[in-house]
C-alpha cells in the first residue's frame, strides 16, 4: 500500500488533503497533534510508533528519528535498496507532508524565555523534509499547505506526482528548512549579541558566516533605472516593519519608491510627537512636528513646497479625513502611515495612482537588527544606527548657554540630520526644517546649501551637523546668516578653534559626542 507521512505544525487544509490521500489509496502515518487532528476527523491513521516498533522518548524529542522512517523515505527504487528494505521490514514512504515547530511564532512572543525557544527547535521534522527532498527521484515532499490541491490534482490525473513537480517541491522544501535555520541562527546571534554587550570582552557580535533569508514579494518593473531589473523581498521575522506594510491602493511600488519610503519612515519613527517627513531621493525636503498629523504635514510642506512635488510622505500618526483632503490637493507618489481611516481612504481613492501603505509598527524583532549593504562580490553588515544621544548627555561648549527652548529646537534638528546623507546639515526653527544640505563633498558646501534654502528664515534658526566641523568656516557662514545655535558631535582635532569661533561669533554650540554618518 502507498504510504504518506504527515507531521505538521500548520494544519491549514490538512484534513481535506489527508482525506484526498485516503481516497487515492494511501495509508497515513502521523505523530502528535497531527495524529489527533486526523483521528478526530475520523480518518484512518497509524501512529508512528506502530511503524517503528519503538516508543517516543526524551519528552518527544525522539520519535521519527528511526530507520523505519528514514529508510522508507530515503530508499531509491533500485532492486538493491528494495531488497534491503525487505530484509529489515521497512516499508516505502512515497509522500512526506511536514512543516516545522513554530519557532518563529515562539520567539516573537513578548518575554519568551530562552529555554522555551530552544524547545521549539524542530529536529525530526527537518530531517524528514531534507531526506524526502534529497530523494525527490521517488518521494514527494510537501511543506506548504498551498500545494495540497496541486498535488492531489496531479495524483488524480496522472496517478502520481510528476518528477517536474517533485523537483519544485524539493526546492521549496530546502528553502523551508534554510529559512527555519535562519530564524534559529539569527535568534542565537541576538542572544550572543546581548551577552556580548553585557560583558567586558571584545568578542564580535557578528557570526563567522551568515546567510541572508527573505521571501520574494514581487518582481519590480525595474530598478533605480529602466535598464536595471529588480525585485522586492521581505526579511524573515520582521513583521511590524515597513517591508510588511499593506498597500491599500495605487500602482505597484517601484524600487525607488521603497528606498524613499524607507528614508521617510525612518525619520518619523524617531519622534514621539506627531511628525511628517516628505522625501525626495532619500533625503528630507521637509520635516516638521505638529499637534496633529495635519498640522505636521502643512508645516513639512511649507518647508519646501517646490521640492515636495512628486515626493514620498510618511506620518507617525493615522490619517483622518481633514489631512486626506489637504494631501489630495498635491501630487505625491506614496503616503505611508500607521493607519488610514475609512473616510481618508475614500477621499484619497480619487487619486488612483497614489500609493497608500499602512504600516503597523511595534512588533518584536525576531531577527538581528543589522543593516546590510552590498558591494561588488560581497556585502557589509553593521548594527542599525538606532536612537541617538539624549539631550541630558549633551555638552554645552560655548560661553553662551542654551535655554530649555533652545535645547528642544536643537534636539529636533539633531534627530532629522541623522537621516540626511552625509555630509549633512539641517537648519530648523519651531520644529520645522528650513534648509537641508545633503551629500556634499565638503561640510561648508552643505551649510551653504541649507542656508540658501532657508534665506531670511535662517535668522534665529538652529543648525545641526551629522559630524564634527573640521574648520570654523561653517560656523562663520551660519553666523553671517543669523543662526542662533549649533549642535554637532564634536571630536575634531580642531574643536578648540571651532569653539573659539562660536564664542567670537556669539553662537550657542553644543556637542552630542555621537556621530550619525549616513552613506
Amino acid at each position: 500500500m502507498r504510504r504518506a507521512m504527515l507531521s505538521v505544525s500548520n494544519k491549514t487544509g490538512l484534513v481535506e488533503f489527508a482525506r484526498g490521500l485516503v481516497e487515492l489509496g494511501f495509508a497515513l502515518v502521523s505523530t502528535g497533534g497531527t495524529f489527533k487532528t486526523l483521528t478526530g476527523a475520523g480518518l484512518p491513521v497509524s501512529y508512528v510508533t506502530e511503524i517503528t516498533g519503538f516508543p517516543e522518548i526524551l519528552d518527544g524529542r525522539v520519535k521519527t528519528l528511526h530507520p523505519k522512517v528514514h529508510g522508507g523515505i530515503l530508499a531509491r527504487g533500485t532492486a538493491e535498496h528494495l531488497q534491503q528494505l525487505k530484509e529489515n521490514g521497512i516499508g516505502l514512504i512515497e509522500l512526506v507532508v511536514v512543516n516545522l515547530y513554530p519557532f518563529k511564532e515562539t520567539i516573537a512572543k513578548p518575554g519568551v524565555e530562552f529555554q522555551e525557544a530552544i524547545e521549539n527547535i524542530d529536529i525530526g521534522g527537518p530531517s524528514m523534509v531534507r531526506a524526502a527532498a534529497k530523494n525527490q527521484e521517488r518521494v514527494s515532499i510537501v511543506v506548504n499547505p498551498e500545494r495540497y490541491g496541486e498535488v492531489l490534482q496531479a495524483m488524480r490525473e496522472q496517478g502520481e506526482v510528476p518528477y517536474a513537480l517533485r523537483k519544485r517541491l524539493a526546492a521549496e522544501a530546502f528553502a523551508h528548512t534554510a529559512e527555519y535555520d535562519r530564524y534559529i541562527a539569527d535568534y542565537l546571534a541576538q542572544e550572543l549579541a546581548k551577552e556580548s554587550a553585557e560583558s567586558t570582552t571584545d568578542q564580535s557580535v557578528f557570526p563567522d558566516s551568515i546567510t541572508l533569508s527573505g521571501q520574494k514579494v514581487q518582481d519590480l518593473r525595474y530598478g533605480e533605472n529602466p535598464d536595471q531589473k529588480a525585485a522586492f523581498y521581505r526579511r524573515i521575522g520582521a513583521e511590524g516593519t515597513l517591508a510588511h506594510g499593506q498597500q491599500l491602493q495605487g500602482k505597484e511600488l517601484s524600487y525607488n519608491n521603497w528606498m524613499d519610503m524607507d528614508a521617510a519612515w525612518g525619520i518619523v519613527e524617531d519622534f514621539g510627537e506627531p511628525a511628517c517627513a516628505i522625501i525626495k531621493h532619500t533625503n528630507p525636503c521637509g520635516t516638521a512636528l505638529g499637534k496633529t498629523a495635519l498640522e505636521a504635514y502643512e508645516r513639512a510642506l511649507a518647508a519646501d513646497p517646490v521640492s515636495a512635488f512628486g515626493g514620498i510622505i510618511a506620518f507617525n500618526r493615522g490619517i483622518e479625513a481633514p489631512c486626506a483632503e489637504a494631501l489630495k490637493g498635491h501630487f505625491y507618489e506614496v503616503i505611508v502611515a500607521p493607519k488610514f481611516s475609512e473616510e481618508a481612504q475614500e477621499i484619497l481613492q480619487e487619486k488612483k495612482n497614489l500609493r497608500l501603505v499602512q504600516v503597523t509598527p511595534g512588533a518584536q524583532r525576531a531577527t538581528a537588527p543589522w543593516k546590510v549593504r552590498s558591494i561588488e562580490g560581497g556585502f557589509l553588515i553593521q548594527e542599525e544606527d538606532e536612537g541617538t544621544t539624549p539631550v541630558s548627555a549633551w555638552e554645552t561648549v560655548s560661553d553662551l548657554k542654551p535655554t530649555p527652548q533652545d535645547i528642544q529646537e536643537l534636539d529636533f534638528a539633531w534627530r532629522v540630520v541623522k537621516h540626511v546623507k552625509s555630509n549633512a546639515i539641517v537648519l530648523t526653527k519651531m520644529s520645522q526644517t528650513l534648509g537641508v544640505g545633503a551629500g556634499q563633498m565638503n561640510r561648508v558646501g552643505s551649510v551653504k546649501i541649507a542656508l540658501e534654502q532657508a534665506r531670511e528664515k535662517a535668522q534665529g534658526a538652529y543648525l545641526a551637523s551629522d559630524a564634527f566641523f573640521p574648520f570654523p568656516d561653517s560656523l562663520e557662514e551660519a553666523a553671517k546668516a543669523g543662526v542662533r545655535a549649533v549642535v554637532q558631535p564634536g571630536g575634531s582635532v580642531k574643536d578648540a578653534e571651532v569653539i573659539e569661533a562660536a564664542n567670537r561669533l556669539g553662537l550657542i554650540l553644543m556637542f552630542t559626542h555621537r556621530r550619525h554618518f549616513k552613506h
